[in-house]
């Protein structure tokens, strides 16, 4: 890959991979990201190992994205059928969401998901 293309725009869905998963998160401009990340009293950062991913319920957070290169990736793997939001648009939902819960199931495909409806649109499910 080019360093252009290594590089993520705002809106982008990046994928994350954490050993046997894939972890989403939505890239917001100047290194940050959101995504969601287990509530409890070993919650980890998106830097962390998988080991904590297990839990049923997450919290939206705004976070640099500080995973090493080789572990993310720029995939906005619907682009070929659906239009995505604009920009501005992507952004303001992500950024409604933050501080909110999501319920999390890992053998799911709820971060995926969550991103995906953030960039091309559709429901987002958060409480609180």
């Amino acid at each position: 890959m080019t360093e252009e293309e290594d590089s993520p725009n705002p809106g982008d869905m990046i994928e994350i991979k954490r050993g046997p998963y894939e972890h989403w998160a939505l890239y917001v401009g100047d290194g940050y990201v959101i995504y969601f990340t287990p509530v409890d009293e070993e919650a980890t950062t998106l830097s962390a190992s998988s080991g904590s991913i297990l839990t049923r319920k997450a919290r939206v957070q705004k976070e640099l994205l500080k995973v090493a290169r080789n572990d993310w990736a720029v995939n906005n793997k619907c682009d070929g059928f659906r239009t995505p939001l604009p920009v501005g648009e992507i952004i303001w939902r992500a950024e409604c969401c933050i501080g909110k819960d999501v319920t999390y199931d890992v053998l799911g495909r709820c971060s995926e998901e969550f991103v995906t409806n953030l960039r091309y649109g559709g429901e987002v499910s958060v409480t609180g």
